[in-house]
């Protein structure tokens, strides 16, 4: 019997079928499928961490994410292609002419210099393939903390709504009757207020109720509208975040503001008391102890005026022994200052300073009134007390800054 006749036999006497082997369809993903999913790769990280990646050499994958923007910024084509699932306005806004003329540049190869370069272009998708990569580890747990919405901008229905607004916040600007102020931190997002994202001019019309994430952090959905027609439902957090990198808090009317001092809401009469001054101070001592702390200041409560109160300063424990610098001063009406006083070191406490200060007689002295915040962080203590907002925050003395319970 011949080798033709054999194999026929074989494939005769095959009654299970063992032998009839269907062809694998191919699930390869197309250049544009893999281009889109390691753009989805960042856009989960910035909802993640209400940030983008850094160069962070202790973290392999944000570096590799991080690489991976930079590049895709630099790329025309791929920034166009990407533009609509750019839910982070993390690419920059370009002309589609611009895109035509630099076209024939992308059939050039790009030079590799660093590993920025290298982890950026990744021209072959060796690092982002369907197939385990240079950063896949399979033995190890792996966590997933995928969010469970991501906020899109899409047509807004009711624009028109909204339309006037933002018209008038653009003249109220030209008129300086507005001013662009820096973005400082998320308790400046309010509803009803503006902000420029980008370039973009936008209204806070409304935030829903705040709630705990998965970290334990206060957060909300806001409803955005942008004055290109369209509108977010991002995290009160994701846009704090994205402002503080690259946004403008817009202040209220002044005529607005005047209008409610004229009414007295915030206006002193003559039956009001003068009840005394809350002040912060900055130390100009000599001790090296003192002098390595970027953001000491002492809060205090002063009956008299204060530049009087603290001519004496370097004679005088509570204030170190040394002169000290008048910062601020807030005058106080009808309260108890000394409550307020108070509330502002039980809020700072745990970034009290510790430290014991000899008088002229070699008495030991421990005081308690120096905290280690940024000035700007205190004033804005100052401010949620008066608004009595102060109960859904606290202030947090590693990153200096005051977050949502």
């Amino acid at each position: 019997m011949d080798k033709d006749s054999i194999l026929d036999e074989i494939f005769n006497n095959d009654p299970l079928g063992l032998l009839n082997v269907k062809p694998k369809k191919s699930t390869a993903r197309t250049a544009d499928d893999r281009l889109l999913a390691s753009f989805q790769e960042i856009n989960v990280f910035v909802e993640n961490n209400n940030k983008e990646p850094e160069p962070n050499s202790s973290n392999i994958s944000e570096y590799q994410l991080y690489s991976r923007l930079k590049s895709l910024r630099n790329d025309l084509e791929k920034v166009e292609q990407l533009k609509s699932h750019d839910i982070h306005n993390l690419l920059p806004e370009i002309e589609i002419s611009q895109v035509n003329e630099t076209t024939n540049q992308y059939s050039k190869p790009k030079e590799i210099n660093s590993i920025d370069d290298l982890l950026g272009d990744d021209s072959l998708d060796i690092l982002g393939g369907d197939d385990a990569g240079l950063f896949d580890f399979k033995h190890t747990p792996k966590e997933t903390t995928m969010p469970d919405y991501v906020a899109k901008r899409k047509p807004c229905k009711d624009f028109k709504q909204f339309e006037g607004l933002l018209k008038k916040c653009h003249n109220d600007l030209k008129e300086s009757k507005r001013k662009l102020k820096r973005f400082k931190n998320e308790q400046q997002i309010d509803q009803g207020y503006f902000f420029v994202l980008n370039g973009v001019l936008l209204y806070v019309a409304n935030i829903e109720e705040k709630k705990a994430d998965k970290s334990g952090k206060m957060n909300a959905r806001l409803r955005c509208i942008f004055e290109n027609g369209t509108e977010s439902d991002m995290l009160l957090r994701s846009l704090s975040a994205e402002l503080y990198k690259n946004g403008r808090r817009i202040t209220e009317n002044e005529d607005n503001i005047n209008e409610t001092i004229q009414k007295g809401f915030l206006s002193i009469t003559d039956e009001d008391k003068e009840v005394g001054y809350i002040y912060v101070l900055k130390s100009k001592s000599k001790d090296e102890r003192v002098l390595s702390i970027q953001f000491l200041y002492k809060i205090g409560y002063s009956t008299s005026d204060v530049v009087e109160r603290v001519k004496n300063a370097d004679k005088e424990p509570t204030y170190l022994m040394a002169p000290v610098h008048v910062e601020g001063v807030w005058k106080c009406y009808n309260m108890n200052p000394q409550k307020l006083e108070q509330l502002l070191h039980n809020f700072f406490g745990n970034s009290c300073l510790e430290i014991d200060v000899f008088d002229e007689k070699g008495k030991r002295h421990t005081p308690r009134e120096w905290f280690i915040a940024p000035f700007e962080v205190i004033e804005q203590a100052i401010e949620l007390i008066i608004s009595s907002k102060i109960v859904d925050y606290k202030f947090d003395n590693e990153s200096l800054s005051i977050i949502g319970k």
